[in-house]
């Protein structure tokens, strides 16, 4: 059984070097750099989704639009006629494009998931079993390193590209668990809500500054256009690496730079001690609150990529948008939803901290708005027609919203579980990552008779659905608070502090 307490200090505990007059509270500086961690991993996922419409070449990437002979929306190409031209002719000329087709490239933007699904499980229990540290910022290198060699991959075969991205996959997938136990450990009850929201906005930014960066690389002719994509998110991926190295500890315990003040805080803030037992795999999957839990996460992410995934083809053959307007419209969304987050988190957290609602009512509250609100915002997209404007401000209306699901029901893994958040995230999100397969094919059915605003609508209509529904289930089902998995025995332990020196075994 492995013990999380405090006890005396031995010769080969790590002895803390307490500062009462620190600068920067170390644990800013964790979800600092846990915030340009998730920035790193949403570069190195999206990447390839904007680069690839560049390294195509135009007739594999349009001839089944030229043979279904259907132009939605005909009337806004008169408006954006002019710059469409112009941009393609640009982002065309002489730059190195590969034949390959559409159902390819699906295989190619899918590949990532392949990978990504199969290490969520096994990355939660490594987390909890052997740090999640390392495994989070080693994953993140492999990462960065098989994005820098993606040019020569895919100058190489298209399967040697499809097997790079298989890898970049698996060494994300234990991104969300690890992080998941590292909040659990460095957060205090009180900073939870804006700490993960915090962090996990990392990700929102990463989609954002590389889908408008992205677009401009492809359009340039810096590197060589598109290999720049991968060039420079891969190197700022082995950048952090070098930072998280050095500035992050395993635990705040463990820490050499940590203040007593602060190492006090988060001690306090944690759940009392306890000695906890082997993974409780069946009080886990026979939990309702789990599985209301992870019903939820799959709502959330259908919804997600139906936004995230779809909305680049959706701007391009519906508002006949260019790849450079494509790029910066596609990250707007991705925008509001990082700023709401933000805001969602401090409003959980002052609730909680008042006392008046339980947590379960405030994540239930905010999870609500994180659901409900996007439903709305897409399903008047369904009906809308050929409207630029007031769809653009729609779908970043329904991001932004979904910016309150950071402080519903993604931090109810930590509230229901400290201890076995990497674990249930991990159960979670693998299940839930297959929705980064079923949805594009999902689009691809609903549109494979002509890219209409009714089959768009189809679409639409389906991702409000999943999120009322699915909405419905959490506030019907989940709960935040402590789950019995949680009671063990409890340690003796002394108060923090009664000792010189702390430590974790």
């Amino acid at each position: 059984m492995k013990t999380i307490m405090t006890v005396k200090s031995s010769k080969n505990s790590i002895k803390p070097s307490f500062k009462e007059k620190t600068t920067i509270p170390v644990r800013y500086i964790f979800a600092v750099l846990s915030f340009f961690g998730f920035i790193n991993v949403y570069a190195l996922r999206v990447n390839l989704s904007v680069a690839i419409i560049a390294m195509v070449k135009e007739s594999g990437h349009s001839s089944k639009l030229n043979s279904e002979k259907v132009v939605a929306c005909s009337e806004l190409l008169k408006d954006f006629s002019y710059d469409n031209t112009s941009a393609r002719n640009h982002s065309h000329q002489s730059k190195e494009k590969f034949d390959w087709d559409s159902q390819l490239q699906g295989v190619v933007l899918g590949a990532f998931f392949y990978g990504y699904l199969v290490t969520q499980i096994p990355g939660g229990m490594l987390a909890e079993k052997y740090g999640a540290k390392w495994l989070l910022g080693i994953g993140v290198l492999i990462a960065s390193l098989f994005t820098l060699l993606t040019p020569l991959a895919a100058r190489w075969s298209v399967w040697a590209l499809v097997i790079a991205r298989v890898i970049e996959g698996l060494s994300e997938g234990v991104a969300y668990p690890a992080i998941n136990t590292l909040i659990g450990q460095w957060a205090p009850k009180l900073e939870r809500s804006r700490m993960t929201a915090f962090i996990f906005t990392g990700s929102n930014v990463g989609t954002v500054c590389t889908l408008a960066i992205s677009g401009m690389l492809c359009n340039s002719d810096f590197l060589g256009g598109w290999p720049s994509v991968f060039y420079i998110f891969g190197s700022l991926g082995c950048l952090w690496f070098l930072l998280w190295t050095y500035l992050v500890s395993e635990t705040p315990d463990s820490h050499p730079r940590i203040s007593k003040t602060e190492l006090l805080l988060i001690n306090q803030g944690q759940e009392e001690k306890r000695i906890r037992p082997a993974t409780p795999w069946r009080k886990i999957l026979t939990s309702v609150p789990f599985w209301a839990l992870l019903v939820t996460h799959v709502g959330e992410c259908w919804g997600f990529y139906t936004l995230i995934i779809e909305m680049p083809m959706y701007l391009s053959q519906i508002l006949h948008f260019d790849i450079h307007q494509n790029g910066l419209l596609s990250s707007l969304p991705s925008l509001m939803l990082s700023i709401v987050s933000i805001i969602a988190s401090i409003i959980a957290d002052k609730l909680r901290e008042s006392g008046k609602l339980r947590i379960t009512v405030i994540r239930k509250i905010l999870n609500s708005i994180g659901f409900f609100g996007p439903a709305v915002c897409i399903i008047t997209v369904a009906f809308i027609g050929c409207d630029p404007l007031t769809i653009v401000i729609l779908l970043s209306l329904a991001m932004g919203l979904n910016g309150f699901a950071f402080s519903g029901f993604v931090c109810t893994y930590v509230d229901m579980s400290p201890d076995f958040a990497g674990t249930t995230y991990g159960i979670s999100n693998c299940l839930a990552s297959f929705t980064g397969f079923l949805v594009p094919a999902f689009v691809g059915w609903i549109i494979k008779d002509g890219q209409t605003v009714k089959n768009w609508g189809i679409v639409f209509i389906t991702a409000s659905t999943v999120f009322i529904v699915t909405g419905i289930i959490y506030n019907v089902f989940c709960s935040a608070e402590l789950q019995p998995w949680l009671e063990c025995p409890k340690t003796n332990h002394k108060k923090p502090f009664q000792d010189e020196t702390n430590t974790k075994l």
